[in-house]
């Protein structure tokens, strides 16, 4: 057992939360405890397709309550956030969803194809061989930096999965040969901006998610304790077989005692 009722919860969404539109009902009661009992959390996301606002409205569809936009720290906003500490280029190309492009206009960035330096991509699902193919030239020719929101290999999706951003990242970097970083968990650079956003260090916080390679991966990876819940992509088994392993393990957010 591990003593988190002074700590920050760094909560993951998708397989924790909720599945897809289908809501985990003990996630709803695990947020109503740590509301009622004012212990801080913040939803850590490396979906970076809904904005701050769509997230909030999502989940209050789902049966949340009283949940803010500003409870939610995206890795678009992250990759936003920290190539405006990196990089001085303000010219840039995106390829993504509402999420990642609120957060590259928010930063002040000029969405400029012909001179870009910077190319964000994170997932677009109506994307397209041109438009993937217009962003590989953009790479090549002005030597761009490619920023990706995150490397997920796959998306959960009903019984089956999705190409994820990661997958797509791989194409482009293949094709036009450009450097690469990526943000999102597991990466140093996602709890680096995760704990600037919230003001908060590593040791005042906990992560709460269901995947061992991202979630878990996340908290061991930058010295945050981890909570792992198998309500979504892995198991117990999947713990058992994996060499990351979670501080604690939970068939259930039920079984998370907070007082």
């Amino acid at each position: 057992m591990i003593h988190c009722t002074n700590k920050t919860f760094l909560i993951d969404l998708d397989g924790t939360m909720y599945r897809g539109d289908q809501v985990i009902p003990e996630a709803i009661r695990l947020i109503q405890r740590l509301q009622k009992l004012h212990i801080p959390f913040v939803f850590v996301t490396n979906n970076a397709t809904r904005t701050p606002q769509q997230n909030a409205d999502h989940m209050r569809a789902l049966g949340f309550h009283n949940i803010q936009p500003k409870a939610f720290f995206t890795s678009a906003m992250a990759a936003a956030a920290h190539m405006k500490k990196m990089s001085t280029a303000n010219k840039v190309f995106c390829i993504g969803e509402s999420g990642l492009w609120e957060a590259v206009r928010e930063s002040g960035y000029e969405i400029d194809e012909e001179k870009a330096e910077l190319v964000f991509v994170g997932l677009d699902r109506q994307a397209d061989f041109s438009l993937y193919s217009r962003a590989a030239y953009c790479l090549r020719h002005n030597h761009a930096l490619l920023v990706g929101t995150n490397g997920d290999r796959r998306v959960p999706h009903g019984d089956g999965f999705l190409i994820g951003n990661g997958a797509v990242l791989e194409m482009l970097e293949y094709a036009s040969e450009a450097k690469r970083v990526t943000i999102g968990k597991p990466s140093a650079i996602m709890m680096e901006e995760t704990l600037a956003y919230i003001g908060k260090s590593a040791d005042e916080c906990v992560v709460l998610g269901d995947n061992l390679e991202t979630d878990v991966a996340f908290g061991k990876d930058n010295g945050v304790l981890t909570i792992m819940v198998t309500s979504g992509v892995h198991t117990r088994e999947d713990a058992r077989r994996f060499r990351i392993q979670p501080d604690l393990l939970i068939a259930s957010l039920d079984e998370l005692h907070i007082k």
